[in-house]
């Protein structure tokens, strides 16, 4: 270890106490939330495939090909769909999976749904029809069973934009809480003695040794799938960091109609003209307003856009003439928009197929094990510190 005057020998160890008693209080009082999003995490990360094992809706239906772009199966949905919600005023989002079975929707309710005789408000209904469209084989609110529930309890703590950013200002303390880790055990001596996992010890040194290597194995990864969630649940701090670090994100389009009402064109006609507009997109989601100025959108995926299932390109369609009004093509943003588009499928695992999905599931657990060896090792300390509270 280099010289250093006898002053600065004396400060080190007092900071490196301050900043262990920063992350043991941190972890105290933060801890519990860093649990709660790691395991919904994990849960989350097999959101479809857990859905699907818990209502097995597809077992009764026969095989059928997944429909495409020129495949009328979406208008007859859509029609299904509107027979079913008879209200108006709402929209709907098609869900392209690209296999065959039930297809996924979404119905949207108007803002005044509760004057149309709903009882959601502005809330949506997850909706599951037949192959071929003809049927409507479930349908739940959003948060009204399992998984959409532990999805808003990860999002927003079910309380809505407050919880949002509740959600992501505790990333920013878990990213304190990460790296006042680190720094509290930064050797600074042997690495290989820090390193060290001392099995024939005592109760207190096998517990700090355990929360020692689940955080140092982990800490790298843990620190993305922090940051990440922060910036998802702080768009507008995402935004402003993005401003003054990389370029201003480009701006998403949100032209409009050119009529407030009409014959709506079809869907096939819809995407007969997308399409064109982007010979190289797969599909992803069609939204379809109901009536209104608002515009058709066609959610595609491009080359080079890493999520296949939440992509970060559409195309905008006047609901009543059919034409295009704006794309928005990730490949021609800048590099904030590139950037942006990694950050979904880092957090939720997606990025490398199923071996670094499995590798979330792993990590969301994490969090429980440090905070509980954490906790032990302090009571420890504490009991063995305190020996009289041992004998009242």
């Amino acid at each position: 270890m280099p010289y250093l005057p006898r002053d600065q020998r004396t400060r080190l160890p007092r900071l490196r106490q301050i900043v262990r008693k920063f992350h043991l209080w941190l972890g105290l009082t933060a801890g519990l939330l860093f649990v709660l999003l790691g395991l919904t995490g994990s849960a989350l990360v097999f959101y479809v495939e857990l859905d699907d094992t818990l209502h097995p809706i597809a077992r009764n239906e026969p095989a059928s090909p997944a429909p495409g772009w020129e495949s009328p199966v979406w208008d007859t949905a859509l029609a299904t769909g509107r027979a079913h919600y008879p209200y108006g005023g709402g929209s709907w989002n098609l869900e392209v999976t690209h296999h065959g079975g039930p297809i996924p929707a979404r119905y949207y309710y108007p803002a005044d749904g509760a004057q149309h005789g709903s009882h959601h408000g502005a809330g949506r209904d997850m909706v599951w029809f037949s192959a071929d469209g003809t049927r409507i084989l479930r349908s739940q609110p959003w948060g009204g069973y399992l998984m959409s529930w532990l999805y808003r309890l990860h999002m927003d703590l079910l309380l809505g934009d407050p919880g949002m950013q509740i959600v992501g200002w505790a990333g920013v303390v878990i990213l304190l809480l990460l790296l006042s880790g680190i720094a509290a055990w930064w050797p600074r001596g042997s690495w290989r003695k820090a390193l060290a996992f001392k099995r024939p010890a005592g109760r207190l040194r096998r517990l700090r040794d355990l929360h020692k290597h689940f955080g140092l194995w982990s800490a790298g990864l843990l620190v993305l799938l922090a940051a990440t969630g922060a910036l998802l649940a702080l768009p507008d701090i995402k935004a402003a960091l993005f401003t003054a670090t990389i370029a201003t994100p480009d701006p998403v389009p949100s032209p409009i109609s050119t009529a407030a009402s009409g014959q709506q064109v079809s869907i096939a006609q819809a995407l007969a003209t997308a399409r064109w507009a982007l010979p190289d997109a797969r599909l992803a989601f069609i939204n379809v307003p109901d009536g209104g100025s608002d515009p058709i959108r066609i959610r595609v995926q491009v080359p080079g856009d890493p999520h296949a299932r939440f992509p970060g390109s559409s195309i905008y369609l006047d609901q009543y003439s059919g034409e295009v009004l704006a794309v928005h093509d990730i490949r021609r943003g800048n590099a904030a928009t590139s950037v942006n588009a990694w950050i979904r499928v880092l957090h939720d695992g997606s990025v490398g197929g199923l071996a670094t999905r499995i590798l979330a599931v792993l990590l969301g657990l994490v969090p429980a094990a440090l905070f509980i060896t954490g906790l032990l090792h302090w009571r420890q300390r504490h009991r063995a510190a305190n020996p009289i509270e041992q004998d009242c």
